[in-house]
């Protein structure tokens, strides 16, 4: 009995031995961790990585226009079917808004660029001192098949004011404005013979107000327009030789339109005259601030007389 007794002992004592190994040896062991979700901050709200990983692929673009742009996925677009194809242009994005630019850049710079059909045009600058860029302008004559990379000029301060506009296949002009010390700034003109691969810089107006706007009627007739920051009266230049002089063009403005209609926009052709718009500028406020004062010039440009008020849902120009 007592040898009983023992055996039964020696048993238990045994399998509290194993047991307590079992034990330790379990507790050694890590088990599986579940993934851990790191969590980031977004305009306020917490998202998940996956979540994060979700927003960062590339999104479906889209076009409202047969022949349009996008700027999504951090790449410049062009489609010329509605959106059913895209080709990507080979400039990088921050290029086309480099300078003394204040918008989002979810769209191009007004005037600084060209879409059709026949040509595609993208003027940007590359360099890393601010004052001394060079201008280029990237172009496609075949729907984006192919591309070519034009020089506009080798130095040039960081833009503010950009402008590009062909009147034909071979004529074009670009306009733009650099270096900008409070109200005061370097602008330059150049035109193109031969659709862009080469480009000529005309005479300066030797202005130093910051540009508004400005452009070409043909190949000899071209206008600047000055003032930005609260203009008193319009403050145009005109050339009738393809740059090569500058001269202030006169506005006859009737004496109750005075300090009215003040700066200019960019002239056009209007049967056998010209006429342009001159807007109230940032302060107007006559009629709400949104009426226009339509002027015309039978000189090409060198003097202008009042014609009419342009309400704002009026035809303003015949484009």
């Amino acid at each position: 009995m007592k040898n009983l007794v023992f055996g039964a002992s020696g048993l238990m004592m045994i399998g509290l031995i194993i047991a307590t190994i079992f034990y330790q040896t379990s507790t050694q062991i890590t088990p599986p961790q579940r993934p851990q979700t790191i969590e980031w901050e977004h305009n306020g709200e917490s998202k998940n990585k996956s979540e994060q990983q979700q927003s960062d692929k590339e999104q479906p673009l889209y076009a409202e226009d047969a022949i349009d742009y996008s700027l999504q996925n951090d790449q410049l677009s062009i489609t010329f079917d509605k959106g059913n194809n895209w080709i990507t242009v080979p400039i990088e994005k921050d290029k086309l808004f480099d300078g003394e630019y204040r918008g989002n850049k979810q769209e191009l710079i007004e005037n600084s660029y060209i879409l059709t059909e026949d040509r595609t045009a993208f003027l940007y600058a590359e360099g890393s001192d601010w004052n001394d860029k060079e201008i280029l302008l990237t172009y496609s004559l075949d729907q984006g098949e192919t591309w070519q990379e034009a020089v506009v000029t080798e130095h040039f301060p960081a833009m503010r004011f950009r402008k590009i506009a062909f009147l034909n296949e071979n004529f074009g002009y670009v306009i733009i404005s650099g270096g900008r010390t409070m109200s005061q700034e370097y602008s330059s003109v150049f035109l193109t013979y031969d659709g862009g691969k080469t480009w000529e810089e005309t005479n300066n107006s030797d202005v130093t107000r910051l540009i508004s706007d400005g452009g070409f009627t043909d190949e000899n007739t071209g206008f600047l327009s000055f003032g930005t920051i609260n203009p008193q009266a319009p403050d145009v230049y005109v050339t009738q030789d393809a740059g090569n002089t500058w001269n202030k063009a006169k506005f006859n403005v009737p004496e109750e339109y005075d300090k009215v209609f003040v700066s200019a926009e960019m002239p056009f052709k209007e049967g056998d005259h010209l006429a342009v718009l001159l807007n109230q500028g940032p302060n107007g406020d006559y009629e709400g601030g949104k009426v226009k004062g339509k002027f015309i010039s039978t000189d090409n440009g060198k003097t202008w007389e009042f014609s009419m008020e342009v309400k704002p849902n009026e035809t303003e120009e015949p484009y």
